[in-house]
Formats: C-alpha cells, sequence, structure tokens
C-alpha cells in the first residue's frame, strides 16, 4: 500500500507541473509590454527600438484626426477629354471627296436640280479600317498612313497629302468607329464590373460607376479608389457626391474600384473575440473598436492591459518604420474620452492582458482538477 502511494505522489508531481505550463497566458503579461521598449523589433542590432507610449489625460491635444486624404479635384484633376486620339486596335472610317471630275476614287453625280449646272461627286467610303500593331491604317493610293496617337484631323489632313497629285482636290473626313483603346475599368463593389470606353465628350467618375450599375453598399460606407499609372487615390464616395469638382474627368487605362471596408485591425488576448475586424474607410476610433470586438472579458482582462501595436511611418523620407506600443489604461475613467479620439489605422493589433486574478483562478482551478481524482482514490482506498 505504501508503494502504491509513493506512486499517486509521484503521478502528482508531473501532473501539476503540466497543469502550469497549461494555464500560461497566451502571450506576454502587462509588465513584459511595459518592458519593450529595452529590446529591438528586429533580429538585428541596427533595428529599430520599440517605443512604448502610455496614454494619459494629458495628450488629449496630441491625438488629433490624421489628415484627410488628398481631394481627387488636387491629385487627379488635370486629366483631359480623351478627344478623337486613335489607338492601337480602333475601328476607322474614312471617307473621299474629289473636286469634280473625279479622276481616281469615283465619276461626277450631276445635281437633279431645275436651273443648275453644277456637279457633283460622290463620297467614297472604306470599308472599315483597324489599327493594326504597327500604329497604321492601309489607304489605297497612299500607302500605310500613321495613325495610333494621332488625332482624327492629323490622320485627314495625311491622308489628303498623300492623295494630291492622283486625286482631283481630294477632301478627306474620318471617323472613329469603335474606340477599344481609351477605356476605363470599373470593379469592386459595384453591380456590375465592366470595361467601359471613353468618348470625346469627357466621362467623369459619377457617369461610369452609373454606367456600372451604381454600389451595392450605401455611399457614406464606400470608398472610391481610382488608380492611374502607378499611383492610388482613394475618397469615400459620399464626399465625391457633396463636392462636385471630385467628380473628375477620367483618363486612358483608368481602374475604378468601388470598396467596402478595405482597412481592418487585429485583436488578441482577453478580448469578447479574437478576430481580424474590418472597418470602413472614414475610420473608426478606439472606443469604436473595442465594441466591434464585444469589449474585454469579463473576469478574465486586465483593463489596465490593453495595448496597441502599430508601426508609425518613418520621421523623415526614406527612413524606416517606427514601432510604436500604446499602453491604456482603462482603470481611469479619462482614458475613455481618449479612446474616442484615437484613430484606428489599417493593420493595427489590439492586445488585451489576462488580470493576475485571472490566472491565479486558472491555475487553481488546473490543479484541483488534477489533486481532485487522485483524492477520491486515495479516500477510496484508506475505506477498503
Amino acid at each position: 500500500m505504501k508503494l502504491f502511494f509513493s506512486a499517486v505522489r509521484l503521478a502528482v508531481i508531473p501532473a501539476v507541473a503540466l497543469s502550469v505550463t497549461a494555464c500560461q497566458p497566451f502571450g506576454p503579461g502587462r509588465n513584459k509590454v511595459l518592458q519593450a521598449a529595452r529590446v529591438p523589433a528586429g533580429p538585428t542590432d541596427d533595428a529599430a527600438s520599440i517605443k512604448v507610449v502610455q496614454v494619459s489625460a494629458s495628450m488629449a491635444t496630441q491625438l488629433r484626426p490624421p489628415p484627410p486624404w488628398p481631394a481627387f479635384a488636387d491629385v487627379l484633376g488635370n486629366a483631359q477629354p480623351i478627344g478623337a486620339a486613335v489607338g492601337t486596335g480602333d475601328a476607322l472610317e474614312v471617307s473621299i471627296w474629289e473636286a469634280p471630275p473625279a479622276t481616281l476614287f469615283g465619276g461626277p453625280a450631276a445635281d437633279t436640280r431645275i436651273g443648275s449646272a453644277i456637279s457633283t461627286s460622290r463620297p467614297s467610303t472604306l470599308p472599315e479600317l483597324l489599327v493594326g500593331p504597327d500604329g497604321a491604317i492601309n489607304i489605297p493610293f497612299a500607302g500605310l498612313v500613321p495613325a495610333s496617337g494621332r488625332t482624327l484631323r492629323e490622320i485627314e489632313v495625311e491622308i489628303a497629302r498623300r492623295l494630291r497629285g492622283r486625286a482631283n482636290a481630294p477632301q478627306v473626313l474620318v471617323r472613329l468607329v469603335r474606340n477599344d483603346t481609351a477605356t476605363v475599368t470599373v470593379v469592386g463593389d459595384v453591380n456590375q464590373s465592366a470595361r467601359l470606353p471613353l468618348s470625346p465628350r469627357g466621362e467623369r467618375l459619377l457617369d461610369l460607376l452609373a454606367q456600372a450599375g451604381g454600389v451595392k453598399q450605401p455611399v457614406n460606407l464606400t470608398t472610391i479608389q481610382v488608380t492611374r499609372g502607378n499611383r492610388s487615390y482613394r475618397m469615400v464616395l459620399s464626399d465625391i457626391i457633396e463636392r462636385p469638382e471630385n467628380n473628375i474627368l477620367l483618363s486612358r487605362n483608368d481602374v475604378v474600384t468601388a470598396l467596402y471596408q478595405p482597412y481592418s485591425f487585429v485583436v488578441l488576448g482577453a478580448a469578447g473575440r479574437n478576430d481580424e475586424i474590418r472597418f470602413e474607410a472614414f475610420g473608426i476610433t478606439l472606443s469604436q473598436a473595442l465594441g466591434r470586438i464585444g469589449g474585454l472579458q469579463d473576469g478574465r482582462a486586465n483593463p489596465r492591459g490593453v495595448f496597441l501595436f502599430r508601426w508609425e511611418p518613418p520621421s523623415e523620407p526614406g527612413g524606416s518604420r517606427i514601432p510604436v506600443i500604446y499602453s491604456f489604461d482603462l482603470k481611469d475613467p479619462a482614458v475613455f474620452f481618449l479612446a474616442q479620439q484615437f484613430r484606428m489605422s489599417d493593420r493595427d493589433l489590439i492586445y488585451i492582458t489576462n488580470a493576475p486574478v485571472a490566472e491565479l483562478q486558472r491555475f487553481v482551478g488546473i490543479v484541483s482538477q488534477t489533486l481532485l481524482p487522485i483524492a477520491t482514490v486515495t479516500t477510496v482506498i484508506q475505506q477498503d
């Protein structure tokens, strides 16, 4: 029997050790996070050190909202209507007139009006011409005429110049039949993604969104992104509607994307839920973010251990981003007012530490669950 009790005691030691290991918190405790400023943010010695900022009531004037995005009118307002510029793949219609008597493209047609001795010539309209990969169109008696990158008027003048001396006082009219190069792509949260052509009258941003069937989400929750070249700019759709100057003319190859909740933050630790939470482009505050995750877990979370991890932009152009941890003590009522001003950024991480009492309770609970079955077995044996 003594041998049995010795075996039981030996079994208790690893079981308790395992229990202690199992009850360790998911991440660092409050004190560990506050000490993060002592270590670099990366594996190398030259990595930027982590900056820990304790958010307090004295910082109210520093928590100003981030500067607004530049307005479309300021950064994309220089586009001009497409006009009649021709590109590779466009289809053209070319009509040629000659003064009577026509000698190259057709005979004269007499004016049938009574008392009129005027004779005119019929226009010769060539079959639809496609601007080829070489950027040219082939005109009888004029050869390959460069067209890509030229206006319709420039093409007309070039064809007429080449026909002089062959045709009798030629006059040329060039018309754009199909425009396959000056287009805009509309994608995202619209009812119908499309690739839409631009015309010489000049299409504006809201015109193209209407052609795509409009947006799916409410206008005050939808962000419009315009990508031109290698740069992208964003504005909330309601601001574009309210300020007509932001209803910009679109340019060739622009990409218009309608976005709903394009940004996100991650929450970990003793929160109502651990998840990646998306939010609207006009932004939310820390208090709104905590509300969306169900707040802090009762009985488990440490209200003094609410942290926000963020990579701040470099202080100088070309510099490295700065890792910053913002510490919030929700035991202080003034901090709740600050949380209503603190703006969330894309890819922020909220981490809520466990309360020390909660860790002790977890430890006691796990140890009790481990020792209780052993104590029960011991009691039964002693009774026997």
